[in-house]
């Protein structure tokens, strides 16, 4: 997780990925941010994100990434 908001902060900072829970929802973060997130994602924690899981829910806060994340390397 603490790799997660490293590559989060780098990407947006200024925002408190701790607590933040609408990421998407409250224009935090854009779509060209997000695919930006996703090559990170996908470089740094080993698995693909499908364009199915290209959700705002999936990337309201960095909870839900993270949970997105872990599911997808169980699924490798």
């Amino acid at each position: 997780m603490e790799k997660l908001i490293s590559i989060l902060e780098e990407l947006q900072p200024d925002v408190d990925y701790a607590t933040c829970d609408n990421l998407v929802d409250g224009h935090f973060i854009d779509s060209l941010t997000i695919l930006a997130l996703i090559s990170e994602i996908e470089d740094n924690f080993g698995v693909t994100v499908p364009t199915v899981e290209i959700i705002p829910d999936n990337f309201n806060s960095a909870k839900k990434i993270w949970q997105l994340i872990e599911r997808l390397q169980e699924e490798e």
